[in-house]
């Protein structure tokens, strides 16, 4: 009898428990498919290195498997908006991304800063030349990244707030380009490939302070590409191809997928 009553107490506990997490999921897509969202930024942003580019966009190589669409495709928000763009800077976005956004926009995504620090430049120049003036242009880019980039962030940034006051606002950062001491047997030497790592957490280090102070969300995607870098066996992230250069240090498919959609998913 004891052992039935428990029994019978444990399945009126679980249902509850059921009922209350089907209410809250419910309440919860409830709420998403409301979102006015709108998806703003550069390359990592449009999708670049992921393939599936929406003609449409043209060389801005929007891609249906970038993690926005793949957020709105899973959420089904009342709106989207989706104007990322390959190449992008931060005065690109604010003369001409920003259109979509108003006081009814509820949630923003957003990368950028990695083209005004030099990010293709820093790479083309590591490739093709010495590990000595390869340090030095990653020196030069942190140089930047100090002097410089602040003020092009917070223009962005204040220029999101006055157009959609309300929005959650999230910032995504860029990965780790490369596991050290990994399966690479050629290309770059490990003091490269260290000093390349090392600029990218310090761009990181900055959009992050600055999305700070402005209220903004910042999202790390390194900890998802972590075991996913070049060199790792298991990339998500395209080496250098000559054959398509412009997606060479992009996240594949597996990227958007695997690294910055979740990425985006948990700061939601």
């Amino acid at each position: 009898m004891r052992l039935s009553r428990f029994a019978a107490l444990s399945s009126s506990l679980l249902l509850g428990a059921v009922l209350a997490l089907t209410g809250a999921g419910a309440a919860q897509a409830a709420e998403t498919a409301a979102l006015d969202y709108v998806a703003l930024g550069d390359s990592y942003s449009s999708g670049v290195g992921s393939g599936s580019y929406d003609s449409a966009s043209g060389d801005c190589k929007r891609s249906t498997k970038a993690y926005p669409v793949l957020w709105k495709n899973a959420n089904a928000p009342s709106s989207f908006a989706f104007t990322a763009c390959s190449g992008a800077r931060t005065g690109d976005v604010t003369a001409n991304q920003l259109g979509p956004l108003s006081s009814a926009t509820d949630l923003v995504s957003l990368t950028i800063g990695g083209n005004d620090a030099g990010f293709a430049d820093v790479m083309t120049t590591c490739v093709l030349q010495s590990e000595a003036t390869c340090i030095s242009r990653v020196n030069q880019a942190k140089s930047y990244v100090d002097s410089t980039l602040p003020g092009k962030l917070d223009s962005v940034y204040t220029a999101i707030r006055n157009k959609a006051p309300a929005a959650h606002v999230i910032v995504l950062g860029y990965p780790r380009f490369y596991q050290l001491g990994g399966s690479c047997v050629a290309g770059l030497s490990e003091n490269e490939r260290r000093a390349i790592n090392g600029a990218s957490d310090y761009l990181n280090a900055a959009v992050a302070k600055r999305a700070a102070d402005h209220g903004y969300t910042f999202s790390s995607v390194v900890p998802a590409f972590t075991g996913h870098e070049i060199c790792s066996g298991s990339a998500w992230l395209h080496s250098v191809n000559w054959l398509n250069i412009g997606e060479s240090y992009h996240p594949t498919a597996a990227g958007q997928s695997g690294g910055y959609l979740p990425s985006f998913r948990n700061a939601v």
